[in-house]
């Protein structure tokens, strides 16, 4: 039998293999973890009004509750991100589901607002933590004529756990009260951490490029394609490796103005997502449309945003991916506007158009910013463009209540609105420099 014994590149090989079901195991669980982790994020609104009703509090205090959400979204990114590309994906993702998970139990015991408050902001620190280490274990686990695509259809996992809590609020509200939706909020994620530990594996990248024992990774690549290793076969990665702190390896030379360029994206798409997501009903019902209107617009916005994250996703495979972003947020702002001057039916086909191409293109920014980065600083990289990202959607929550203050026209409006959509439409297409740049660096290290 004839063993291998050259350096083996260990994304090559990965890119040169079938799709496996251990590939598909990890994509699942992964679906698993921002299913858990949208669930958490979105309870708290659905509990809203159960909250208004039991702790007579006004709208400005419930906006403190979801600010303090998003902020700890915010600093959990931030913060877990380099430690995750130092003691590995899946230690820090297991014990960031972990901690959200008693933190959102801890929550369904707050005697007070003041209390919940603070714990919806330490739920947020490991919500913010677990959702990079899902898209990085996912894109290090993809082929890369697949990932992009791979890493949207795990990421509509945060689609489907969001819609699981408005379920939930709407059976367990009445019979058990807001508590109850809290509660299954740390369940779950308590019963999946146990999963993950057993059948999640550690990023295989992720190994080679800490230089781990040459049988932990023959073992993984073993496990997505049975293949004999011979023992003294050595693993690479042909990447880009900046040297310093993953922090620092964000602006070193070739990744430094994709950085910030990828940051604008993340800050502009964020804000509009949030303020879309927070805005467009009441502003919908100021129009005096029907509460069923409202919700089916909703929904309709919804969908359209996982459709278009399916559909950007293999775009995005198929064509550079920044252009494919680029066009998209650039049709987003175009749907923004005419959602101002629409009515009818075409304003239903306006907010699809929105959800489409802006959600849609924010799950695929997820998948992008995987791509950009070398595996040495992954998700510290996307961990940072969500921070700055969370930081746009705090700044999109406020801007909405300041700008219907001002009872400016709704036509004007929402061209307003449609500003942040051009700016990220500009900040992804210039972001295809950093990526042409990027990937000469990493074929002439392959070359080397």
């Amino acid at each position: 039998m004839q063993f291998l014994t050259a350096p083996v590149d260990v994304r090559a090989w990965i890119d040169a293999q079938q799709f496996s079901r251990f590939q598909w195991l990890v994509v699942f669980l992964s679906f698993c973890v921002v299913a858990v982790d949208g669930l958490d994020t979105a309870c708290v609104g659905f509990i809203a009004p159960a909250l208004r009703q039991a702790w007579q509090i006004g709208p400005s205090v419930l906006g403190a509750l979801f600010a303090a959400g998003l902020a700890g979204l915010m600093v959990g990114a931030f913060a877990f991100g380099p430690v995750a590309d130092r003691i590995g994906r899946k230690k820090t993702l297991l014990a960031c589901v972990a901690f959200f998970g008693v933190a959102s139990l801890a929550s369904a015991l707050s005697p007070t607002i003041v209390v919940l408050i603070v714990l919806r902001f330490v739920t947020g620190l490991g919500l913010g933590g677990a959702m990079p280490n899902a898209i990085a274990l996912t894109s290090e686990y993809c082929p890369q004529r697949r990932k992009s695509f791979l890493t949207t259809v795990m990421f509509c996992g945060f689609t489907l756990g969001s819609g699981l809590g408005g379920v939930l609020a709407a059976h367990l509200v009445p019979l058990y009260g807001w508590r109850a939706v809290l509660v299954a909020g740390g369940v779950l994620p308590l019963a999946l951490a146990p999963v993950l530990a057993l059948l999640l594996p550690e990023s295989v990248g992720f190994l080679v490029a800490r230089n781990a024992r040459p049988a932990a990774i023959r073992a993984l690549l073993s496990r997505i394609v049975q293949h004999d290793f011979g023992d003294d076969t050595s693993f690479i990665l042909s990447e880009t490796r900046p040297a310093g702190s993953p922090v620092r390896q964000l602006f070193a030379a070739g990744f430094r103005v994709g950085t910030l360029l990828l940051w604008c994206v993340f800050f502009m798409s964020l804000l509009i997502v949030y303020l879309m997501t927070n805005w467009l009903p009441t502003i919908a019902h100021n129009a005096n449309m029907t509460l069923a209107d409202v919700s089916r617009l909703m929904m309709l916005y919804q969908v359209g945003g996982t459709v278009g994250a399916l559909v950007i996703g293999r775009a995005m495979d198929r064509l550079p991916p920044t252009r494919v972003l680029s066009a998209a947020y650039g049709a987003g702002a175009f749907f923004i506007a005419a959602v101002g001057v629409a009515n009818g039916s075409l304003l239903m086909l306006a907010v699809a158009g929105v959800g489409f191409c802006i959600s849609g293109s924010q799950i695929g920014a997820n998948a992008y910013a995987a791509q950009f980065y070398p595996t040495g600083s992954r998700v510290t990289g996307i961990s940072w463009a969500l921070g700055i990202g969370r930081l746009g959607s705090i700044v999109g929550s406020m801007l909405g209540g300041v700008l219907l203050a001002m009872n400016i026209s709704q036509t004007s409006l929402f061209v307003i609105f449609a500003i942040p959509a051009a700016l990220a439409s500009i900040a992804a297409f210039h972001c295809r420099r950093g990526h042409e740049r990027h990937a000469a660096q990493t074929t002439q290290s392959a070359q080397a």
